[in-house]
């Protein structure tokens, strides 16, 4: 017993030496793109026939379990390069529904930590949704909500795609925002993410205005890049910080990307799709050190080796679920990313 709450204490309060005796703790925010976590039922209404025993994918209990074990190993891992305990907080992607999640979370390697989720169920034709899933022991959930992308042209009244699941809670003693996003497809061309940049700033904006303090973080499979108009000009996710105004938030994902790196591949060639942004009251500007409050430390992508592909025509890429209709046993076509928050311990 003794020797289980000293790794807890150790777990959840890493200590960094600093300039004087000042000692610090760290939390983990993860994001990861689960490629396609269904389970093996129908769900009425949606068009998940491909992930049945009898689809496209012949989407049996094994292939659903082995899934289930293998995005729980990626999931439980995240941070913990820095963090033994891994990430307080972790938003997903194309999941199917509650009962996945549930299935999800009672996984070995999440179990152990106590993970619980937060969803609704939203409108995505396929049905697959964002989540977020959460350590009850480093994160205190009080509310959330799925805010719906509004088509904003009247041709596009039938346009149905994920809304922006929207989370408050508490963190560090402090209260903050997660907003977890999946953004149209790149076939449906680029309005429809800079749509979606557009309404999101609006709900980070509104949170803002009610209360000041609050802490935001925008998270996601953008379908875009960091310097994509839908990122930069609509969210107005910013490279540098000290060129962060306060309408604006931090990309720290852009200048990954110009150094030849992402979270996804095509043609041979790195995107970076996958990103967590910070609002302003988040950030150390000039170089300061202030960690009197929850700041944004560092971020990294997650490119464990068993992640990737060894060999083949796709080596060093993300090793998938599925390839040319063959089943790879694999994770995603996408790799998580996580940030690291730090906070003076009093």
């Amino acid at each position: 017993m003794k020797r289980q709450t000293y790794l807890l204490i150790l777990m959840l309060f890493v200590t960094l030496a600093a300039s004087g005796q000042k000692k610090f703790s760290v939390y983990g925010i993860g994001f990861y793109n689960l490629e396609n976590l269904f389970d093996t039922c129908h769900d009425e209404g949606k068009n998940d026939y491909e992930y049945l025993p009898l689809g496209a994918n012949k989407w049996t209990e094994l292939k659903y379990s082995n899934k289930l074990h293998n995005m729980a190993r990626a999931l439980a891992d995240l941070g913990t390069e820095k963090l033994s305990v891994g990430c307080a907080v972790i938003g997903v992607s194309e999941v199917e529904n509650a009962n996945a999640l549930t299935d999800l979370i009672n996984q070995p390697e999440l179990k152990a930590r106590g993970f619980q989720f937060a969803h609704v169920e939203g409108p995505d034709r396929r049905g697959v949704d964002c989540a977020m899933l959460y350590n009850p022991s480093l994160f205190k959930l009080l509310n959330v909500k799925l805010v719906p992308y509004v088509p904003e042209l009247e041709r596009d009244s039938a346009f149905r795609t994920r809304g922006f699941l929207t989370c408050t809670g508490m963190l560090a003693k402090e209260k903050v925002a997660i907003i977890v996003c999946h953004w149209p497809s790149r076939f449906s061309g680029s309005y429809y993410r800079e749509v979606a940049g557009r309404q999101v700033k609006a709900v980070k904006d509104s949170l803002m205005r009610l209360d000041p303090k609050i802490k935001v973080m925008v998270m996601g499979d953008m379908n875009d890049d960091p310097m994509n108009n839908s990122m930069a000009k609509e969210l107005s996710a910013r490279p540098n910080i000290d060129d962060v105004g306060p309408n604006d938030m931090f990309n720290p994902w852009w200048n990954i990307l110009q150094k030849g790196t992402g979270t996804l591949m095509y043609n041979g060639s790195w995107n970076l799709f996958d990103q967590i942004v910070l609002s302003p009251n988040m950030l150390n500007y000039n170089m300061e050190k202030d960690y009197s409050t929850l700041k944004y430390w560092t971020c990294a992508i997650q490119n464990f080796p068993y992640l990737l592909q060894t060999e083949g025509r796709y080596k060093g890429a993300p090793k998938r679920t599925h390839a040319a209709g063959v089943w790879l046993n694999g994770f995603s076509d996408h790799l998580p990313v996580v940030v690291y928050l730090m906070k003076e311990r009093k």
